[in-house]
């Protein structure tokens, strides 16, 4: 069991535990947090929900950015910006938390999930448009997968763990077939893409602050798009559908997805230190680098020279032949020395939730998952507790310690 796993809710961790990831509050926050609570403006009115998505939007690259109460909400909206109905049918990453795949359920659509590819971790792009060419048709109004016979009407690339998706490919299979592209950046924050920041690239970006993302307002998300008809709509979807706002009059089905203003002032703040914050995981990514890549069995995680990856989460590839010892294996001799680690997610295809879903083979997602392990990779992490993860790891792998400390 994980170390953490056996606090009590809310108990601090010990002091010589060394966490896999958490916030780095040290800005503004309190400050801005504390003049919503002196204003009484706590709700999901006020200044800094505007001001939080300006900084969003002038960061992204996109003229409009519409707050909302976490990632899962902006994708949810995406799609029905996109036009998603039931029963169409959405590409989407099959290694990627899984977000994306129960949003497109929400709007009862159905996810066809697309392999990693095994360079970047990212979904295929040759994968997605070999699906497109030869297991879908073109009807004379929509693509339609040959198989289920259902409207293929949208793309949902994910990036994942702060390095982009090779989007060009993508783009120009969409364009061809006029699919709409939502960027799930959820994990892409400052990261770019040919130059571009992630969000910006495709028709809406959503983006996610969880607590563990590279900024964070707690919980809370935001939809980025530079088309103006669906910023309206997204913004009126997100504030359930209100015509009229004095005689509460309602012509549409909407939701209660507004971002608050005390989370809103969060994010303001760290929104105000992303650039030192990027700099910092590109820095432990280095030190990683440096310490790690000579060891056996251990793969690093590579940066295309067409990115510029935030290294949001740390994650290296093990291989047990080589190392002669599994992901899992380590991560449990980790926690036993007080390092918290965690593999990456269950491929959704392999997802009992997802199972009546069209679900191809996706063998790299598959291999991915056996061999992944994320490093402690906090923004704040320490030099000193770094070179603790380094040294731990190091003697596991060159088996020179074999039992707790």
């Amino acid at each position: 069991m994980n170390p953490v796993e056996k606090l009590a809710p809310g108990a601090p961790p010990p002091a010589d535990f060394i966490p896999l990831i958490v916030p780095e509050i040290r800005g503004n926050e309190w400050k801005y947090v504390r003049e919503c609570l002196d204003t009484n403006w706590v709700s999901s009115v006020g200044s800094y929900v505007d001001r939080f998505e300006k900084m969003v939007a002038e960061r992204a690259g996109t003229r409009y950015a519409i707050a909302t109460v976490n990632g899962t909400a902006a994708l949810h909206i995406a799609l029905l910006l996109a036009g998603v109905q039931a029963d169409d049918e959405v590409l989407v990453s099959s290694l990627t938390f899984i977000a994306p795949a129960n949003a497109i359920r929400y709007v009862g659509a159905w996810p066809v999930f697309i392999d990693a590819e095994p360079t970047y971790w990212q979904i295929d792009p040759a994968g997605l448009v070999d699906f497109i060419d030869n297991s879908c048709r073109w009807d004379g109004e929509s693509l339609r997968n040959r198989r289920t016979g259902r409207r293929v009407k949208a793309i949902l690339p994910v990036h994942i763990l702060g390095h982009p998706v090779d989007l060009d490919p993508i783009l120009e299979a969409a364009a061809k077939y006029s699919l709409p592209v939502i960027e799930d950046a959820t994990e892409g924050l400052g990261a770019r893409y040919r130059g571009r920041s992630l969000g910006s690239v495709g028709h809406v970006g959503c983006f996610s602050f969880n607590g563990n993302k590279i900024i964070t307002t707690g919980g809370g998300g935001m939809l980025v798009t530079d088309n103006a008809e669906w910023a309206a709509r997204a913004r009126y979807l997100t504030t359930q559908a209100k015509d009229d706002p004095i005689e509460y009059v309602h012509n549409a089905i909407g939701y209660n997805y507004r971002l608050t203003n005390l989370l809103a002032a969060m994010g303001c703040a760290q929104m105000e230190q992303l650039d030192m914050f990027v700099e910092a995981k590109r820095q432990i990514a280095r030190r990683y680098r440096e310490a790690l890549i000579s060891l056996p069995g251990i793969h690093l995680p590579e940066e295309a020279d067409w990115a510029f990856s935030t290294f949001w989460m740390y994650t290296v590839l093990i291989d047990e032949k080589e190392s002669r010892i599994d992901s899992r294996e380590l991560l449990r001799e980790l926690a036993a020395r007080k390092i918290q680690t965690r593999p990456l997610w269950q491929p959704i295809h392999r997802s009992p939730a997802h199972t009546i879903a069209d679900n191809p083979s996706c063998p790299n997602s598959d291999a991915l998952y056996r061999q992944a392990i994320s490093l402690p990779c906090s923004v704040g992490l320490s030099s000193s507790a770094q070179n603790q993860v380094v040294d731990v790891l190091s003697r596991l792998l060159l088996r020179h310690d074999v039992s707790p400390v």
